[in-house]
């Protein structure tokens, strides 16, 4: 069944189109949210929350758009708010990477070549500590960027924002993981 279908049956009150929407949307969704929040537990209920939502506010989504980037809207927004009230910002000093760790293994090619597995597991711990210390609105915006591959004017909508305001966060975040990665990177970088 597709979003359409399932978002009908749904404003009809069929539950089914929920749970379509729940199997096809819940894993990008934690992902989505664990980008911006660095833990498992709050993801899920971030995730799990937004479902809530969907089914209670069907009827203010409007037919004919596509259903992911209104439903992610909701996904990040709820993200970023916990993650201001919990100030989460973990320093590259830390021992602890789980959150890290855990992150780069959902982000990891489930076939990946020999060489890539060497290098790609190095790259992405040093990648996603520096992503943990970004602002959570930094990190929203890498998120819906790169992850969720939205250009800047459909995260300016989909964020409530002036594009302006986008554009700055994603400039800022990337100025400040450039510097975070930095030294980490080797010398061919800068060549």
């Amino acid at each position: 069944m597709d979003d359409r279908i399932a978002i009908s049956r749904l404003k009809q009150g069929d539950l089914t189109g929920l749970e379509t929407l729940v199997n096809r949307y819940q894993a990008p969704a934690v992902r989505a949210a664990y980008a911006i929040v660095f833990d498992y537990a709050l993801a899920e209920d971030i995730a799990q929350t937004a479902f809530l939502k969907v089914a209670e506010r069907v009827h203010q989504f409007e037919d004919g758009h596509p259903f992911a980037p209104w439903f992610f809207r909701i996904v990040v927004n709820d993200a970023i708010k916990i993650a201001r009230r919990r100030n989460h910002s973990v320093s590259l000093d830390e021992e602890s990477d789980e959150p890290a760790a855990k992150l780069a293994r959902w982000l990891l090619d489930p076939n990946p070549g020999p060489e890539a597995v060497v290098e790609g597991k190095e790259t992405q711990a040093i990648i996603l500590k520096a992503i943990q210390r970004l602002r959570p609105e930094q990190r929203a915006v890498v998120v819906m960027r790169y992850y969720l591959e939205m250009s800047e004017s459909e995260m300016s909508g989909k964020m409530d924002r002036p594009l302006s305001t986008v554009k700055w966060w994603l400039r800022e975040a990337r100025k400040r993981l450039r510097n975070l990665v930095g030294p980490w990177r080797g010398p061919e970088a800068e060549e």
